[in-house]
């Protein structure tokens, strides 16, 4: 069931997601990935993928403040990069040694992919990490961010960004889940469709967990 409505801030908006994400459930960040988003269908490969050496990165989660029904802004990766190439995510990327913070780099990364600059944005939480089998420990890092910002996107990154409702995002009728065959292993995972696009994988994945601690 949903947590209850506040007095002051809509269920959708970005004053009740900063709320939300500043006093989530599910304990803390640091020791509960495993029990979140697709982590929690696949215990084979997840325990495969802990024996990884891993790389640190991070992304932001940006949430638009549009009053009563915020907005999440999406990216989608162009074809020619060698990691999830032409798939949607949200802006981020490798944790560099002088970042200092996952903060920090998914900000950076958010400049440098499609010019969100960092004067829009607030840093409200993260979420678990996400453990991908491409071999990167991913901070979601939750931001809000307010309007009039200009974007610029990075043709060599990003071929197009997007935005969709919160409302729609947190509503679980539009989890849908799909499995495929992995390195021998059955991997499952969400579909979110929404209109021409299809948000699926790691990032569906961290949405997932987005609701779950958030909204669930």
């Amino acid at each position: 069931m949903t947590r209850a409505l506040t007095d002051h801030h809509p269920l959708y908006s970005a004053s009740e997601f900063r709320r939300r994400a500043l006093h989530q459930s599910g304990g803390p960040v640091d020791h509960s990935w495993r029990d979140h988003g697709d982590h929690i269908l696949n215990p084979d490969i997840v325990a495969q993928v802990e024996t990884f050496k891993l790389r640190d990165a991070a992304v932001l989660v940006p949430v638009v403040d549009d009053g009563d029904e915020a907005h999440v802004i999406f990216t989608l990766r162009t074809s020619t990069l060698r990691k999830h190439s032409g798939q949607i995510a949200f802006p981020g990327g490798k944790i560099d040694d002088v970042d200092g913070s996952p903060e920090k780099a998914a900000i950076r990364e958010a400049d440098e992919e499609i010019g969100l600059k960092d004067a829009f944005v607030e840093t409200v939480g993260r979420l678990p990490n996400y453990l991908a089998s491409t071999g990167f420990r991913i901070t979601p890092v939750l931001a809000v961010v307010q309007r009039g910002f200009e974007l610029k996107l990075n043709p060599s990154e990003v071929d197009d960004v997007f935005e969709v409702p919160l409302s729609f995002l947190m509503n679980p009728a539009n989890h849908t889940r799909d499995k495929r065959m992995l390195d021998g292993l059955e991997r499952h995972f969400y579909r979110m469709p929404y209109e021409t696009r299809m948000i699926w994988g790691i990032t569906a994945g961290i949405v997932r967990t987005l609701y779950e601690r958030l909204y669930a």
